[in-house]
């Protein structure tokens, strides 16, 4: 899924989620102070989501890392003398 897509799914249940709001309003009344409360809450998630929907292109934007180049000469054979081929042994040894 795509962050436009996902915001997209998150702004419906944000739609949802007011008009569930408004239902309670009607039955609670707008006055206490859970039901303000339950407002605010609902409003001020939908201005975060506005904001991370001003946000999104920038965040939807792959981050590319830095490409290493790899030389194609070969190693100096020195930088091996000291260690043993992983998995096959030492080189004066035979395998059992």
């Amino acid at each position: 899924m795509s962050v436009h897509d996902d915001l997209t799914s998150v702004q419906r249940c944000l739609e949802d989620l007011s008009r569930s709001v408004k239902r309670l309003e009607q039955q609670f009344g707008k006055g206490g102070l859970e039901m303000r409360r339950v407002r605010a809450d609902t409003d001020h998630l939908r201005e975060s989501v506005a904001l991370l929907r001003d946000a999104a292109p920038a965040l939807a934007k792959p981050l590319r890392p830095d490409l290493v180049s790899i030389s194609d000469t070969p190693y100096d054979n020195s930088l091996w003398t000291d260690s043993d081929d992983e998995g096959l042994g030492a080189r004066d040894r035979h395998a059992p």
